[in-house]
């Protein structure tokens, strides 16, 4: 049924990729120059120290893999009859996850290679949500599981 507690673990899931696609993902203030580097969803975008956008690149990438994801974990929501196809929905869901930080990560390295800062910036909400939305997923999987042992007892039983 919907209303399982896997599917508000589900639910979870989309908002937190929700928060992902609204909210910066990344930030990074260079010392020497006073620039901003700002990593959302959607772009990179670089301002000066007075405020005003220097440089802008899209990454419609992140925002894409991000959106595939929720809409993955609002599918998995409505396959509660086929415990089997829910899971693997959410295996693969798992590894997108894994896919969308390793891409936020490996641009925000990048980034700092190319502008040779002394720190690595700072990891805002967005990013964070990412992280919730898999452990989310993961005690979703667990729940199923959990619902699938109940089963195989009841129909022991019979």
């Amino acid at each position: 049924m919907i209303q399982r507690l896997q599917s508000i673990f589900l639910f979870l899931v989309a908002v937190a990729m929700g928060l992902t696609l609204g909210l910066d993902l990344w930030t990074q203030v260079v010392a020497d120059s006073g620039e901003t580097w700002k990593l959302n969803a959607l772009f990179m975008i670089q301002s000066s120290s007075a405020g005003e956008i220097v440089q802008s690149s899209s990454n419609w990438y992140i925002a894409a893999l991000a959106a595939f994801v929720g809409l993955m974990a609002i599918i998995s929501i409505f396959q509660y009859r086929n415990h089997g196809r829910q899971m693997m929905i959410n295996m693969i869901n798992s590894l997108f996850m894994v896919g969308l930080v390793a891409i936020v990560f490996l641009t925000t390295n990048g980034v700092n290679k190319e502008i040779g800062a002394a720190d690595n910036g700072s990891y805002q909400i967005g990013f964070w949500a990412i992280l919730v939305a898999m452990v989310c997923n993961m005690l979703a999987n667990r729940f199923i599981r959990k619902d699938v042992a109940l089963l195989k007892s009841v129909d022991r039983i019979r």
